[in-house]
């Protein structure tokens, strides 16, 4: 099964903040997101992370990949300089990528961390998948929010665990009728 996510930022103290996340420290968010993340995925998933695995962490990115279930594909973001410069953590991914175009069962997606106005396929029914923006309703989120095919990968709207593409349809629906 294809599963998604994005902007996890293990061990990074202000995201906690910044988010809204219900955790007292970067420990307990670190632990939850693992747990979480090994609760869902089984070791034949592949979880296309869409950026910003780690950041300010004082553990290196593949102390938390090396942890987590399935096949891994990353989506670079702008926090992901660390995974790439941290060598231990390739052997960790199945692949790295700035944009991906894939198929989800009959559904075309396309993937990448930054949101997209317009997307390849955005007029033959492809879906865009980012991260990003987290879930803050900033400027990108109210563009985003007019095209039901662009899905938000965030983990903080996504109960903090990697999505199938029918769970992000249902999350990104509930984030915004809140």
């Amino acid at each position: 099964m294809n599963l998604y996510t994005a902007d996890q930022h293990f061990g990074h103290k202000n995201v906690i903040r910044f988010d809204h996340r219900p955790f007292a420290d970067t420990d307990e968010m670190n632990a939850c997101l693992i747990k979480l993340w090994n609760e869902r995925v089984s070791s034949n998933d592949t979880v296309y992370i869409l950026g910003d695995i780690c950041y300010r962490s004082n553990k290196p990115p593949h102390w938390y990949l090396r942890q987590l279930k399935g096949h891994k594909i990353l989506i670079l973001g702008n926090h992901d300089k660390i995974t790439l410069d941290d060598k231990s953590s390739i052997k960790y991914l199945e692949d790295i990528q700035s944009i991906m175009d894939i198929k989800d069962g009959d559904d075309r997606v396309i993937l990448c961390h930054y949101p997209m106005a317009e997307w390849p396929g955005f007029y033959r029914d492809a879906y865009h998948i980012y991260g990003h923006i987290h879930n803050n309703k900033n400027q990108a989120y109210e563009i985003m929010k007019q095209f039901d095919k662009a899905l938000n990968a965030g983990c903080m709207i996504n109960n903090y665990a990697p999505a199938s593409l029918k769970e992000l349809i249902d999350n990104n629906k509930k984030f915004k009728e809140n």
